[in-house]
């Protein structure tokens, strides 16, 4: 983000969200005193947060069911289809928030091309683009932001981020350009504990120590190492195990399979691992993490995946023998 000028600092990414929706909100005020344009759009396998307003911008009937009806003025695209943009964003429409990798969703990456559309056509109708780094950003990707190595013309207007600028403690923070900021008065916005000097002297260490150039070479020679991996889970198991997505150390591995069984034979035998989006296996471990330690993980991991398929196999054996003596006149 090459304007970015001003920081609205909170407790966590949800609010940081929920302050780039309002702010979306008051620029389309302001460029619109009638209140027409307060539409906002946001894209199907996104997780924005859980707060009324990040929580309508997340089109999961999961999470939004139980709770609605959701804040009125939200409207859902599909991800990187750049032929629908137009029809999406129109006059009306005040601000669009995207992952440029979806977390949650299962690690689906924006292709450069859809992030440009998108910035193209919310400069055309005065719209406000919010790229939610707040799982992709922050050196996850080998870079500062996932966004870092798009041309300016694909900049957003907003940036969220949380989750690691704390490092464990609870902060959140909104980065805008003084376009936005310009249209943002004092009690706009606010929060009781934001800014505070104690979460503010955390993550002012956080990101310094997350900006070094040794660490972004440190997740990249990593992301090498766990692809390396998947390439040979790839090969032992082709009818388990399929694509890998993601860039750096937030990676999907998407599984042919129930990925349950998986999950619970490789925490029975000492490693942790979770679920996204459909039948994805999500890796999102510390970016301090020693190939070593990738090099043992991926060992249970393949002793996980091999004791399912075997147990499938033998499931399916039984059955088809079963089958057999049912035919047996």
């Amino acid at each position: 983000m090459h304007d970015a000028a001003r920081v609205f600092i909170c407790n966590s990414g949800s609010e940081a969200n929920e302050a780039a929706i309002k702010f979306a909100r008051k620029a389309g005020r302001v460029l619109d005193p009638s209140g027409a344009k307060h539409h906002l759009v946001s894209f199907h396998n996104s997780f924005h947060g859980r707060t009324m307003g990040s929580l309508s911008a997340t089109p999961n009937p999961k999470y939004q069911k139980p709770f609605a009806p959701m804040v009125p003025g939200f409207h859902y695209g599909t991800y990187n289809d750049i032929t629908a943009i137009d029809s999406l964003v129109t006059p009306e429409t005040c601000g669009v928030i995207v992952e440029p990798i979806q977390g949650e969703g299962g690690i689906n990456v924006a292709t450069p091309e859809f992030l440009a559309a998108l910035r193209a056509r919310c400069t055309e109708v005065g719209a406000l683009l919010i790229y939610d780094e707040i799982q992709c950003g922050l050196s996850r990707t080998g870079t500062f932001w996932a966004h870092a190595s798009l041309p300016a013309t694909s900049h957003p207007d907003v940036i969220t981020t949380a989750k690691a600028l704390g490092n464990g403690f609870p902060i959140g923070a909104t980065i805008v350009s003084d376009a936005v900021s310009s249209k943002i008065v004092t009690g706009d916005h606010g929060t009781t504990f934001g800014g505070n000097p104690l979460a503010c002297r955390l993550a002012h260490n956080i990101v310094g120590r997350l900006a070094e150039p040794s660490l972004q070479e440190h997740v990249l020679h990593c992301e090498t190492a766990f692809r390396s991996h998947f390439a040979r889970l790839q090969e032992t198991f082709p009818d388990a195990v399929g694509e890998v997505r993601g860039r750096g150390l937030i990676l999907g591995l998407q599984m042919h399979i129930d990925p349950a069984p998986v999950v619970t034979a490789a925490r029975e035998r000492g490693l942790l691992v979770i679920t996204c989006g459909t039948n994805t296996l999500r890796f999102v471990p510390p970016l301090i993490i020693k190939e070593e330690e990738i090099e043992q993980g991926m060992k249970i991991l393949e002793e996980a995946i091999r004791v399912v398929v075997r147990t499938n196999e033998e499931i399916k054996g039984t059955k088809g023998q079963e089958e057999m003596q049912d035919k047996k006149p």
